[in-house]
């Protein structure tokens, strides 16, 4: 660190305007195992929030200040230390938006997308900061585009329903105090409260659980349980700022309710039932019956934590050698309690990380998994009060451990199928196949 930012760090530090704080185990994924730098774009979080209703740059100026009053991870940016980098902390933020205008003649949310996408690619400078950038795009009179990018070492999937959450109290507090008439509102909460536990609190309470005897014993139970484990693909190491192709197709609601009811029948969950559909599916597509699924969990299981943005999100391995010639109904339950299992066991993925792969191997990739499979459970809210609407849309993930991604979303109805693929990896054509021996095997669940 140069002589002048030394300085000022020991400045703030000595102020109380920052502190110190030592990276959380989630944190240190991407620092630890991911195959691209933390800095690559490939580890930004992006969003769109469609809003219509009378949202003015000075009020969403206002509503950000009283966000970033409330959550610390946004005003955190990472130093590099001694041993691992470390998050500094600051006591305020002021408030940053850019704005950018649709070209002309264009308009709808594709439209915002596209506008946006430079601003989505660019990389954030995880010292100087903010790990976030909030930008506006007008599309006409009381309505506007709000594109949202978060750095993964800050948030995760779950934290962008707390952002919006807060941002949209905060506008309806701006919107009161400009004096103009919202009585519309009454009733609604305009006051932002700090949040029952702060990030670093969160990471300070998981560093005091996870005891060094404690990583010891989960630790050689993943060694044994990930032996002779191979990749899916025979990769070449990923290029940085190679972007995630993403490609969207559905579940229908019939084939998706009678995934339910298998489930419900053979006395496992949807996640497990869809989980040996998509293995079953993978052996189908490349004649592999022993895979390593990489699988996020939300890590907010105190509710404490439930209003706090942060990246909590840690990732489990699913190994399970399927036998290829079961019917869907039959292999679930087994899947099941593979899948429970390896949930029991989890550990911090950085330090399951270290204790799976060669001491001083050179990562090409980290050696545990290549395949993202998900079914998303947390909440996207579209937001809805007298006057004033907005609709929530994910746009990319944020994360560069995987070469392939199932993401899956729905309750009830349809399922909502999310591919993510690494371009140099997989191909168009070959994620088109699968996804059509994936509804196949679904459509046999009947």
């Amino acid at each position: 660190m140069a002589g002048n930012a030394r300085a000022r760090l020991e400045e703030l530090l000595a102020s109380g305007q920052a502190r110190l704080v030592p990276l959380t185990f989630p944190q240190r994924e991407l620092w630890e195992t991911a195959p691209v730098p933390p800095g690559d774009p490939s580890n930004n979080i992006c969003a769109l929030l469609d809003i219509r209703g009378p949202l003015t740059p000075e009020l969403c100026r206002e509503a950000l200040g009283m966000v970033l009053a409330r959550q610390e991870a946004l005003r955190t940016t990472i130093l590099p230390g001694k041993t691992r980098p470390v998050q500094l902390v600051r006591a305020s933020a002021e408030p940053v938006l850019e704005q950018i205008a649709l070209p002309t003649g264009a308009s709808g949310a594709e439209a915002a997308v596209a506008a946006l996408a430079p601003l989505f690619a660019r990389p954030f400078d995880l010292v100087a900061g903010p790990l976030h950038r909030l930008i506006m795009v007008p599309d006409g009179p009381d309505h506007c585009f709000l594109g949202m990018v978060i750095h993964h070492s800050v948030a995760d999937g779950w934290a962008l329903t707390t952002f919006v959450e807060d941002f949209m109290t905060g506008c309806i507090a701006a919107w009161r105090r400009s004096g103009k008439d919202m009585t519309r509102l009454q009733g609604l909460s305009e006051t932002l409260s700090p949040p029952p536990m702060t990030y670093s609190q969160w990471g300070a309470a998981e560093r005091a659980q996870w005891t060094e005897k404690e990583l010891a014993v989960r630790a050689e139970r993943w060694r044994s349980r990930l032996r002779d484990a191979e990749l899916f693909f025979d990769a070449a190491h990923p290029v940085a700022g190679e972007p995630l192709r993403r490609w969207e197709t559905q579940i229908p609601a019939a084939t998706a309710e009678s995934v339910r009811t298998l489930a419900r029948k053979a006395g496992t969950t949807p996640f497990t039932a869809l989980s040996a559909a998509f293995r079953l599916a993978l052996h189908r597509w490349k004649g592999k019956s022993d895979v390593v699924l990489g699988t996020p969990v939300a890590g907010r299981a105190k509710p404490s934590v439930r209003e706090t943005i942060g990246y909590f999100s840690e990732v489990v391995p699913l190994r399970c050698r399927i036998d290829p010639s079961l019917g869907l109904s039959d292999l679930a339950p087994l899947v099941h309690e593979e899948t429970l299992e390896d949930f029991a066991r989890a550990m911090p993925f950085a330090e399951l990380v270290r204790a799976v792969e060669e001491a001083g191997a050179a990562r090409r990739r980290h050696a545990v998994y290549d395949i993202r499979f998900a079914v998303q459970n947390h909440p996207f809210p579209d937001i809805t009060v007298p006057g004033i609407s907005a609709a929530f849309r994910n746009l990319s993930s944020g994360t560069s451990r995987f070469d392939l991604a199932c993401e899956i979303t729905g309750d009830t109805g349809q399922m909502e199928i999310v591919w993510l693929r690494r371009e140099s990896v997989v191909e168009e054509s070959d994620v088109r196949q699968l996804d059509a021996l994936f509804r196949e095997v679904l459509a046999g669940a009947g």
